[in-house]
């Protein structure tokens, strides 16, 4: 599916998508009888099939990790300085899958999909998914690509916890775990943050209840707020300070409220280009999803006896401003696995630029993967 490039890219890709046919029941208690699952694969599977890596997305991600969509594309996919011939995912050698998880907004089955049932979109009555819904989903693609076991499980944020729940649910089709910048479950003040960006999109005027696509309008000002909540946890302090300072696009105050810091104008660029490539539905069930996965609440808070089964082998990255994923919590999971003697290698890397860092081409980072 990609097109040959020497310039360490995977080239012109293109996605596709599989339609299942059999249902699927959501740990809600809902059934999709049917749905549709989006997907990239860059590099070639082996006659083995055993060289196969899955590319786990973050909350806001979709199947473009890597390479452009045509010779105009001037961007590239969210991970591509990840994956590609000679990189640290090296497609020379390796045969990624990178699904759009079901509910999102990049082709799978979710909010934006016509539902069965009405002919219209499901909107705010998609069911809400888990990270095991996804990861049931993801085995039904697997099937379908005719790959047995996976030779590495990958992905940073939501994406590491989508690794978790793979070595949790198939310890013997993950040979490797490689988890960046996550944790073991949502803190109280993470899950605070993700509802306050809900409260934005769902108190917006044009929100509609969720049924907005028939009003042709779109919730863009809760939408812009949302994003601009969740992109500043993304970053630290100090690379805010860096880049923004105190400094003012006019270089003086005009004792107004319209945008006179440069970050003012960051954050609000930052909503704005948003608006425009995600669905407001989508970012609802996305967060919720984020918030209610909890693999130890199945073993009485017991995260060593959740992972206690597991057979990966397992890489921890965290990155050292990451506030919002901090060290401490990736260090949660290093030692419940230490405590089931399994094996596992923790990398603390050295960053100002906080939980952004797992998509950023950092060399320390880049080395250890």
């Amino acid at each position: 599916m990609t097109e040959k490039n020497t310039k360490n890219s995977v080239g012109i890709v293109k996605t596709s998508t599989q339609f299942f046919k059999e249902s699927l029941k959501l740990d809600c208690g809902a059934v999709l009888k049917n749905y549709e699952i989006c997907y990239e694969t860059y590099g070639t599977l082996n006659q083995d099939k055993n060289n196969a890596v899955l590319v786990c997305h973050a909350l806001t991600g979709d199947q473009h990790a890597a390479g452009i969509y045509n010779k105009s594309d001037k961007k590239p996919g969210w991970w591509d300085n990840m994956i590609g011939p000679g990189k640290p995912i090296d497609t020379n050698a390796l045969f990624v899958v990178c699904p759009n998880n079901l509910g999102g907004c990049g082709g799978s089955t979710g909010p934006l999909s016509s539902n069965p049932d009405t002919s219209r979109p499901y909107g705010p009555d998609f069911p809400i998914v888990t990270v095991r819904d996804w990861v049931e989903s993801q085995k039904n693609l697997a099937k379908h690509l005719k790959i047995e076991n996976w030779a590495i499980v990958i992905g940073g944020s939501l994406g590491g916890m989508q690794v978790l729940q793979w070595a949790i649910d198939y310890p013997d089709k993950v040979r490797h775990a490689i988890v960046i910048a996550a944790a073991p479950r949502l803190s109280t003040q993470n899950i605070a943050f993700n509802e306050i960006a809900r409260q934005a999109i769902r108190s917006d005027p044009h929100f509609h209840a969720g049924h907005f696509y028939g009003e042709n309008v779109v919730p863009s000002r809760g939408l812009k707020v949302a994003r601009m909540i969740g992109h500043l946890t993304y970053l630290s302090d100090d690379i805010l300070h860096s880049k923004f300072g105190r400094d003012l696009r006019k270089g003086k105050i005009d004792f107004g409220y319209e945008v006179e810091f440069e970050i003012e104008s960051y954050l609000r660029h930052q909503g704005e280009s948003f608006v425009g490539r995600f669905d407001a539905n989508t970012y609802l069930l996305m967060t919720k999803t984020l918030d209610y996965f909890d693999p130890a609440a199945s073993h009485d808070g017991d995260l060593t006896k959740a992972l206690s089964n597991c057979e990966s082998h397992f890489l921890v990255i965290s990155f050292s401003s990451d506030w919002r994923f901090s060290p401490s919590r990736s260090l949660e999971i290093v030692r419940a696995l230490l405590e089931n003697n399994k094996d596992v290698i923790y990398s603390q890397i050295e960053s100002e630029l906080g939980h952004d860092s797992f998509l950023l081409p950092i060399p320390q980072y880049h080395r250890v993967i």
